[in-house]
């Protein structure tokens, strides 16, 4: 039994089991007399905490069912996956700071599937993050539940489940938060969400987890493992930290020697962007707002208008770098907070992350691309002013090789950036593991589902926190902080998801203003469930 079928059997368990399950592990820690006493995801700090949120008063009642769908990505390619009310990205959901969301899930999936969403980037209550078995236990196949949560925080942001690897499906929808005090001028929006796409396709993503988990020592090197319709073949040369390692049958190795052979394993994807090595899956299509680059989704606007493009990058293993052809970007937020403006060709676009841009629309029809970073295959939408013919699916403006900016070269808006402060609580934060032994985790330790409180990361209400991203792999991974946004370094951005480059330190700091329990994970779906997670709690 896999390790994605043991966490549903463990959800299921505690979904039988009710919140006193949860209150029971929140209580009892690691097992031992020395654990600390951690701020319950339903207790009273967290319920003060809300009362603080200002709040319109408004409510938005939506009900989301997830279920399985036949959906239809472009160009005569369709896929079984699961989705929100039948449709991937499902249905955008939009409201203005302070307004109060009532979201009602309704599971649907198959054979006894949990589920839950995961809201990603607000700072919302703890019991509503939808991360079980941390704040809340899974959804039951069948069961209903409720998310309500104040939204106070104007931004890009996205809905995800946080079950397994259930990111990968089509699962996801867009949640754009609007400031009722709007300082940008600009004539339209233009939502665009990023996504690789397996599911359905060439496989699931259950079994994209059960091949990569095994570690590129559990594969086989021969047949047609190494060809993919979307990368090409590539050899052992490119890999990373690949050395000491036992490839089973040998150079040459049959289809009856040790090991699987390769459907899903991607090698020789380089990136001098992300420092190396690129990506760990193969994926037969790259989609932008759930199409095809063959028959892409099409922007209709006019001449000379300024349109705001809020760009989110829902996949789960690719980083994307995002350019329009024939036109400048000019970014304006990161993660739903402003940065000094910044006039660009391209920006790289790691997965969880969100990117506002704003650009004056020229004349003609202009190919939207994201070329996934390393490798060497692109998403494709179209922005159509005038007249003229469609580029050709496989189009790469000259603008991808242009100034291309990244996270780490911008700064945070003067209204955002937070106060000079002394840091009372330093944690180093080491990625460990890699693709030998395919053995994600954080200062060593693989996140346990099973004892979800077990050594946590703490912190206490009200103190500047420094977190170290210490990157000891050959692999960059986006980290992910829940309930809260941190600096980069002292006038970085305000982010939730940073890339963190290989043998690199990325140093964040944030204030402990949201208690409860938290999850800090890679935002790569495998990277993430194989162990690259841990808990940030709050003492009690």
């Amino acid at each position: 039994m896999n390790s994605i079928n043991r966490r549903s059997v463990l959800l299921a368990g505690l979904g039988v089991a009710g919140a006193g399950a949860l209150a029971a592990c929140s209580a009892s820690g690691s097992g031992s007399g020395s654990a600390p006493a951690l701020v319950e995801p339903s207790g009273s700090a967290v319920a003060a905490a809300e009362k603080k949120r200002t709040s319109t008063g408004k409510v938005h009642s939506l009900t989301l069912t997830a279920a399985p769908a036949t959906l239809d990505l472009g160009g005569g390619v369709t896929a079984k996956s699961w989705a929100f009310s039948g449709r991937t990205p499902g249905k955008e959901l939009r409201v203005s700071a302070g307004d109060t969301v009532a979201a009602e899930l309704s599971n649907q999936l198959p054979n006894k599937t949990t589920t839950s969403i995961h809201w990603h980037g607000i700072a919302l209550r703890n019991d509503m993050d939808g991360v079980p078995p941390v704040t809340r236990t899974a959804v039951r196949a069948g069961a209903n539940f409720t998310y309500r949560f104040i939204a106070d925080a104007p931004g890009t942001y996205f809905f995800h489940p946080h079950v397994g690897v259930q990111l990968d499906r089509g699962l996801y929808a867009p949640l754009i938060v609007e400031d009722p005090r709007e300082p940008l001028a600009y004539d339209d929006e233009w939502v665009i969400v990023l996504d690789d796409w397996v599911d359905g396709v060439t496989g699931t993503p259950d079994e994209v987890f059960a091949e990569v988990k095994q570690g590129m020592s559990g594969m086989h090197m021969g047949g047609s493992g190494n060809s993919s319709g979307s990368s090409g073949g590539h050899d052992m040369g490119g890999m990373d930290g690949m050395d000491g390692m036992d490839m089973g049958g040998g150079s040459s190795p049959s289809a009856s020697g040790d090991g699987m052979p390769m459907k899903f394993m991607l090698m020789g994807a380089e990136s001098d962007l992300l420092g190396g090595d690129a990506g760990d899956v193969k994926y037969p299509y790259h989609l932008i707002n759930g199409r095809v680059p063959a028959d892409p989704d099409v922007y209709e606007g006019k001449p000379g208008k300024r349109i705001r493009l809020r760009i989110i990058n829902a996949g789960g293993d690719t980083a994307y770098r995002v350019a329009l052809g024939g036109h400048k970007l000019t970014i304006t937020h990161t993660d739903g907070f402003p940065v000094e403006h910044q006039r660009v060709d391209a920006l790289l676009v790691g997965m969880g992350e969100r990117y506002d841009v704003l650009v004056t629309l020229a004349d003609g029809v202009f190919p939207l691309v994201a070329l996934a970073e390393g490798k060497n295959v692109t998403g494709m939408a179209l922005v159509r002013t005038g007249s003229g013919r469609a580029p050709k699916a496989t189009v790469r403006p000259k603008e991808l090789n242009g100034m291309i900016m990244t996270a780490s070269q911008l700064r945070a808006a003067d209204d955002v950036r937070l106060p000079s402060k002394k840091v009372d609580r330093v944690h180093r934060i080491e990625l460990t593991g890699g693709m030998a032994k395919y053995n994600w985790a954080i200062n060593g330790r693989a996140y346990d589902m099973r004892n979800p409180t077990a050594a946590p990361i703490t912190v206490e209400e009200g103190q500047r926190v420094r977190l170290d991203f210490v990157n000891s792999t050959q692999m960059w991974h986006p980290m992910h902080l829940h309930g809260h946004t941190y600096q980069l370094g002292q006038t970085g951005p305000r982010k939730d998801t940073a890339i963190v480059l290989p043998k690199k330190k990325l140093s964040v700091v944030f204030d402990a203003d949201n208690p409860g329990q938290w999850m800090l994970h890679c935002h790569n779906a495998y990277h993430g469930e194989a162990g690259m997670m841990a808990l940030v709690a709050y003492r009690a």
